[in-house]
């Protein structure tokens, strides 16, 4: 042990060729770094039971059963490997051979992984006494690498392919071994960068990393790999052929035509060798699995095990080998909890990867010169989609011209500023393709309004947006050309020169796949995605996509589990270059993260300790038999308007902006982090407040009505000269004006100052400017409803539990009315029992919500009740006391939704009132009936 460093010099503290000597260790107590002596255990840190702070180390839960292998596997291959045949001997000579290799050395990460199934089929048997790994719940074995993204796990795989290959080829009859293997992908671009494993194929990896001795070539190409899609394994259900509402009623297919079909020219062979690619993919649905959103990955995963399970039973699987940097799995529990893979043999974890080389340092946002996020403490920055400005706007229906939220703006001109000076010192050293910065949102309106301000320049770096240099990964269109592609093959040749054919693209097949190409050739020189530098994507990029000139990673989606932070940035961790230093070491590289908070999360409560006793609750549900009392209403998700030709604003009605400086970052600090934690010795400093200069006043009046033009455009009936000429006149007249109030007081008064804070808050000054245009000049609305659930119910309530006071009402159609104070106990009294009401609602948990903004702030508002009077009006009832100016606004807002709502004519007649004390409720329902 080293003792604590102050000012870790490097991270990289180990020969990505030798097994790691040394690993760093973060303290809790002292928030310092300490260099320990030794090889890291084999583990995986998980959160702190109850742990309610904002800075929470995990607990690292080692994995014995790889600690107690990987000490067997040293003492084996220090004795020399007894027990393997010659042909195991000769490539196990040959991958460790440093002099004579015509292909690049191999690093320790990989030796180790196929060194240690080679130990499990080869070993003598007295060795691995005591070594019991866990069964999948399945008939056949599987073993688990788990190796961090970017150690090279598809080199593995062509190593552990040949060892296979060639024993079975020399030893027909060693049933150890099979000739026949069967790899599944994840997806089509896994898949396709799998091809390399095909002994045929003209890059295949067995040349070019000299996995396979030239004299053995020969023998590979006797050998059987066959590569397919996880969608290759579905097949119809029983329950399925039976929903068919067509005449064909054939019967689900037998075992035996399933393999043939999935198998092709390896479904004759028996014993067959599986591969598993992001092997993560595939487990056993645990009973109970109701995670939120896990429908798809359920759905595939049932499908990929039992499609193996079909091979199995009509061929037999010799081995499954698992791969993948997170072999994690639902718990069962209802919760976001993960359970690892419990047959993992081997462990090379990204602290490892890190602290060898092999991969790029993630360095994180740890600070800003804006007041920290109040729950947190944290910087803005560092879990952007969790921000009061951001959560709301991002999850409503908004069209790809809505401006994005200031802090997301903010957020991308810093890290923009950032990659723009790596871009200039690229392009000094003469690099073939630019850096690229990615994009990882939570869905596809906001990944189109990301689009829409980059190729727009609402973002403060010119050289970011670059129409044709940006990338916008449509799920929808990629999914298709996958699907296409593997469903329509093209005139060609097929692996092992097979002759294909297929029917001729349409053009939208062609830009389908094109968009494919480009998305598979990022950062690669002469290839369709060589000039890309910005990639937008909804949830994830593919796995498999390994462009490595990713240098920075925003981040604008929830992350729930550390699992899901490892796995977006791993999508910016492959290397450049794995050239030595003189000391023998990998110099690092980096790559700057916005928006991922890559640190430990708080989960649901363990069950390490014991729980506390449970609080009695009530379920809150519909009543069947109460179906009378179901109020419906229309699932509004955006409001288009047309306007008066001539436009006017009456300034003095306008309530006034308030932009805070203490609310807005200027500059950031990033630093590298070291097993998960940020290293705060190591900043680094992005400021953006030195660029004021450059802002003119006229560039924030023409930016300023730009933005609002583009909104408006499609739902103005004048010309464009006329609407483009009034706006500006409005824009100027606003940013003037003292509707625009700066805290504190020297941000205002200082020209410069003022106008920066201006520009970063464009947004909010954008949307309250045109707020201001709309509320007085509106000449028509058009509801845009949810594309899912256009009309929501009562009835579409799901059961949920509170511990809060409730009682029954007699006229609604939820069991309980809960309370949140004695007033709103009172008004739902007098609404069971007044003659003018048919129905009424208490508004929890239902999904009826207003969108409005308040200081250019997205929002969303809940009213408190929905009533349906004996007239058959409905009424949206609000309980408020004293009024603030986002109360007001609020207001506007409703007010707004039901005039158009009545406009549109077919939801009945809405309207809407507040209760400044319960003894006004009786004139309100009464005014409410006679309206």
């Amino acid at each position: 042990m080293s003792g604590n460093v102050e000012k870790p010099s490097h991270l990289i503290l180990n020969s990505p060729y030798e097994e790691p000597r040394e690993h760093w260790s973060h303290s809790r107590e002292t928030k310092a770094f300490s260099q320990e002596a030794g090889r890291r255990s084999a583990g995986y840190l998980k959160a702190t039971p109850r742990f309610k702070g904002t800075d929470d180390l995990g607990i690292f839960v080692s994995i014995p059963l790889v600690d107690d292998i990987r000490k067997r596997v040293k003492a084996w291959r220090r004795a020399g490997c007894p027990g393997v045949s010659g042909i195991t001997r000769r490539l196990l000579d040959h991958w460790n051979e440093h002099e004579q290799r015509s292909g690049p050395r191999f690093f320790f990460c990989q030796l180790e992984a196929i060194e240690t199934l080679i130990w499990f089929a080869e070993a003598p048997a007295d060795a691995k006494v005591g070594i019991d790994v866990p069964s999948d719940g399945g008939e056949f074995r599987r073993l688990c690498a788990k190796m961090a993204t970017g150690t090279g796990k598809t080199v593995v795989m062509a190593m552990a392919i040949a060892w296979h290959i060639l024993n079975k080829v020399a030893a027909p009859q060693d049933a150890r071994f099979s000739k026949n293997v069967f790899i599944v992908a994840p997806g089509l671009t896994v898949k396709n960068r799998l091809s390399v494993l095909h002994p045929a194929d003209a890059d295949n990896y067995y040349k070019e990393f000299d996995v396979v001795p030239s004299e053995l070539m020969d023998k590979m190409r006797r050998g059987k790999v066959r590569i397919c899609n996880w969608h290759t394994l579905h097949w119809e259900t029983a329950d399925k052929i039976r929903r068919k509402k067509g005449v064909d009623k054939r019967g689900v297919m037998s075992d035996e035509a399933y393999v043939r079909d999935v198998l092709g020219d390896v479904a004759g062979a028996r014993n067959v060798l599986v591969i598993n690619d992001e092997a993560h993919h595939a487990w056993r649905v645990p009973s109970g699995t109701k995670n939120k959103g896990a429908k798809d990955s359920v759905e595939e995963a049932t499908v990929w095990v039992g499609g193996l399970d079909r091979i199995h039973r009509a061929r037999g699987i010799l081995a499954c080998y698992d791969f993948s940097a997170t072999p994690f799995m639902p718990s069962g529990k209802q919760s976001s909890e993960e359970d690892l893979f419990g047959w993992i043999v081997s462990d090379f974890s990204l602290s490892d990867a890190v602290e060898s080389g092999l991969v790029k340092t993630p360095r994180v946002v740890v600070r800003d010169d804006a007041l920290p996020d109040a729950r947190t403490y944290k910087s803005r920055l560092y879990h952007i989609y969790n921000d009061p400005e951001v959560k709301d706007d991002f999850n409503g229906g908004a069209k790809p011209e809505t401006p994005l939220p200031d802090i997301v703006r903010i957020a991308y001109t810093l890290l923009g500023h950032d990659w723009q000076k790596t871009k200039a010192l690229w392009a000094r050293e003469g690099a073939p393709t630019p850096p690229v910065m990615i994009t990882v949102a939570n869905r596809t309106e906001t990944a189109a309004r990301i689009n829409h301000a980059l190729r727009k320049k609402k973002i403060q770096i010119d050289a970011l947006c670059v129409p044709e240099r940006i990338l916008h990964v449509d799920s929808k269109v990629l999914a298709a050309a996958e699907a296409m592609e593997e469903t329509t093959p093209i005139n060609g040749t097929g692996a092992g020169g097979t002759e294909v054919t297929g029917h001729k693209r349409t053009s939208k097949e062609k830009a389908a796949e094109f968009l494919r190409r480009q998305v598979d050739t990022v950062g690669k020189p002469g290839q369709p995605g060589e000039r890309i530098q910005k990639v937008i994507s909804v949830g994830m990029l593919s796995e498999g996509w390994d462009a490595r000139t990713v240098t920075h990673i925003m981040g604008l989606r929830a992350f729930t589990s550390q699992l899901l932070c490892e796995q977006v940035v791993g999508r910016g961790l492959r290397r450049l270059s794995y050239d030595l230093n003189e000391n023998g070491m990998l110099d690092p590289e980096y790559v700057n993260v916005f928006g991922v908070p890559f640190t430990f999360l708080p989960h649901e409560q363990s069950d390490d300790l014991p729980p506390p006793p449970p609080v009695p609750k009530t379920a809150i549900e519909p009543v069947a038999d109460k179906r009378q009392f179901e109020i419906t209403w229309p699932n509004v998700v955006r409001i288009d308007y047309s306007y008066s030709p001539r436009l006017s604003v009456d300034w003095a009605k306008v309530a006034p902006l308030t932009l805070k400086a203490e609310q807005t970052p200027r500059l950031a600090e990033l630093a590298p982090t070291v097993e998960g934690k940020a290293d705060v010795t190591k900043i680094e400093t992005v400021d953006i407040e030195n660029r004021a200069g450059t802002l003119r006043m006229q560039r924030l009046v023409f930016e300023a009505s730009q933005s609002v033009y583009e909104q408006m455009q499609g739902e103005w009936k004048g010309g464009r000269e006329i609407l483009i000429a009034q706006i500006i006149g409005l824009a100027e007249e606003f940013i003037r004006s003292n509707r625009i109030q700066i805290e504190p007081r020297a941000y205002h008064d200082d020209a410069l100052r003022r106008r920066l804070m201006i520009a970063l808050n464009a947004t909010k000054v954008v949307q309250h400017f045109q707020n201001a245009i709309r509320f007085e000049n509106v000449a028509g609305t058009e509801l845009v409803f949810d594309r899912d659930r256009p009309i929501r119910s009562t009835g579409d309530m799901r059961t949920w539990y509170t511990s809060r006071p409730c009682e029954p009402g007699k006229r609604s159609h939820v069991n309980f009315c809960v309370y949140d104070g004695t007033w709103e106990a009172a008004e739902a009294f007098e609404l069971d029992r007044n003659p003018a009401v048919d129905a009424w609602v208490k508004n929890d948990h239902l999904g009826f919500e207003i969108l409005y903004t308040h200081n250019g702030i997205v929002r969303k508002y809940w009213p408190d009740f929905i009533v349906r009077m004996k007239s058959g009006k409905l009424l949206v009832l609000e309980t408020k006391g004293r009024e603030t100016e986002q109360d007001k606004t609020k207001r506007r807002f409703l007010e707004e939704w039901t005039r158009a709502v009545n406009e549109d004519g077919r939801f009945g007649h809405w309207c809407a009132d507040v209760s400044r004390s319960p003894s006004d409720v009786k004139d309100i329902l009464l005014n409410a009936d006679r309206a």
